[in-house]
């Protein structure tokens, strides 16, 4: 049985890999493209910009919340049917963000796709692992990697044309013709594997869960609701934070949690997961600062904002390229300690940019943003997990990933409420300093147009300082991301070599 199975899977190896990375690709597709479609959500659901935002953080919150779990699922009903769920109901929940006709709509169905789509990634990478031998492993994960980064070059630029020559509903319309294909690709090749009886620490998962769902809502609403002053946002921090203290409280308790503390006391793996939170709370909110910075302030079309922003994908995929060559060659830290410096330079150039600044000099900048990304994230896999045991490594990975998504979505939360907050503050002081004895309006050519006698020179010079009020507001969003990014620095301390010396990735499946 075992050789027949064995044989299947090497006659339809070609034909799963295919469907493999297909579902890899619409995955990583649908966490970009939608980005630079949201200016027109927004305007559609009439929604304010902390609002949209929504839309990004409820598909990585659920995404989140949805992966650790997804090994003892595969276990439990088994790697085929799970996959074939996670692509039908991915699929089907795309169909429905296209259709949904309000704000609550639109983040409903996100959460539900993000819910959906957890699985895809971990659940790819293990029918790689099991479909190619050993020796082969590493050609697997290259094609693996081709999926996972195609997705970030593709997303802006196909999400921008979709958008300008149809509508935004159709960058969720896209994932209908993928989904088909890899369900039919999946359910005729991929055969079916032995199922479990493993526990799930079910009240681990559900306070984590419930911890992360508040956290998240508070974040998001903060802003809107004047943050404590709110009874809504004080309820929200009491759940968020008595859900955590019983998490915590079973974690050191329970028999086998949800997540054993053991792994912690792995120093890498520790430092490890606080690194990646921030490494993904500086690059998604980047991300999602873009798209409304080129289409608001800059005017640029939709299509021309993704083509804009899709070579940052292009430095990330060469970047992984020479990197995976040098791990195990190079020390790791010095690695990370390049990847920092670029990012935190990238971040640095943002902070002189204004509504002038050259298409070429924002290309040059997203590109050398990529590159640091890509130093970044495959030494850091190898540096968390290559010290931890091989039983305990796809245990860590999940929480690795978690911890990922978690600095993500808080990083988008956290830049758009400082953003409309800081533009309400540079409002008020610049326009502390527009008053008719400003000698500024003795100019004829500018009392012509900005009379602030006259109910249409108001309204102009309104929306000149909201404009020169939102450029500032930028600036301080991306100066706090340069600063997290230098404020990582003195984790590499904390790293040290994997006990074999190697430093080789952990390429883990769940």
């Amino acid at each position: 049985m075992a050789d027949e199975a064995g044989a299947q899977q090497g006659v339809n190896r070609g034909a799963i890999t295919a469907c493999v990375i297909l579902a890899t690709l619409m995955q990583a597709l649908d966490t970009t493209i939608a980005n630079v479609a949201l200016p027109y959500m927004q305007g559609s659901v009439s929604a304010s910009q902390d609002q949209i935002d929504w839309v990004l953080t409820s598909y990585i919150v659920a995404a989140a919340i949805m992966t650790p779990p997804t090994g003892f699922l595969a276990g439990r009903f088994g790697i085929r049917r799970l996959f074939m769920v996670s692509i039908a109901g991915f699929t089907a929940i795309s169909m429905l963000c296209g259709m949904a006709q309000s704000l609550d709509q639109i983040v409903l169905f996100r959460l539900m796709q993000g819910a959906f789509g957890a699985a895809l990634v971990p659940l790819s990478q293990t029918v790689l692992f099991n479909v190619y031998p050993r020796e082969r492993h590493g050609f697997a994960m290259a094609l693996f990697g081709v999926g996972v980064m195609v997705g970030p070059i593709l997303g802006p630029i196909l999400g921008g044309w979709l958008t300008q020559n149809y509508s935004w509903r159709w960058v969720f319309y896209i994932n209908l013709p993928i989904g088909i294909l890899g369900l039919i690709g999946i359910s005729m090749f991929l055969p079916e594997t032995k199922r479990s009886q493993e526990k799930l620490d079910w009240f681990g998962f559900g306070t984590l869960s419930v911890t992360l769902g508040a956290l998240q809502v508070m974040l998001d609403r903060g802003e809107i609701k004047d943050w404590f002053n709110s009874g809504e946002i004080i309820l929200e921090a009491v759940i968020a934070a008595s859900a955590l203290y019983l998490f915590l409280v079973h974690t050191f308790t329970a028999e086998r949690p949800f997540v054993r503390p053991a792994l912690f006391r792995d120093r890498n793996f520790t430092a490890g997961t606080i690194f990646v939170a921030i490494v993904g709370l500086t690059y998604y909110a980047s991300l999602a600062l873009q798209p409304p910075y080129l289409q608001g302030l800059m005017d640029y079309p939709v299509i021309t904002a993704g083509i804009i922003i899709g070579p940052r994908g292009v430095g990330t995929m060469a970047s992984m390229m020479v990197v995976g060559r040098l791990v195990g060659k190079v020390d790791t830290r010095a690695l990370l300690a390049f990847g920092l410096a670029v990012t935190a330079w990238s971040f640095y150039a943002m902070t002189g940019w204004t509504p002038d600044v050259s298409q070429e000099s924002i290309i040059v900048v997203g590109v050398v943003q990529g590159v640091g990304l890509g130093f970044l994230f495959v030494p850091l896999s190898a540096a968390t997990l290559s010290t931890l045991s091989i039983e305990a490594r796809t245990e860590g990975a999940g929480f690795y990933s978690l911890s990922r998504n978690i600095g993500s979505a808080v990083g988008i939360s956290v830049v758009n409420a400082l953003l409309t907050r800081n533009v309400q503050a540079n409002h008020a002081s610049i326009a502390s300093h527009v008053t008719d004895v400003n000698r500024g309006f003795e100019n004829p050519q500018i009392a012509h147009f900005w009379d602030p006698m006259t109910a249409g020179g108001r309204a102009a010079l309104d929306a000149v300082i909201t404009r020169q009020a939102e450029i500032i507001a930028y600036i301080d969003d991306y100066k706090l991301l340069m600063i997290a990014t230098l404020a990582v620095f003195p984790l590499l301390l904390v790293f040290k070599r994997s006990s074999d010396g190697s430093g080789a990735p952990a390429i883990v499946s769940e």
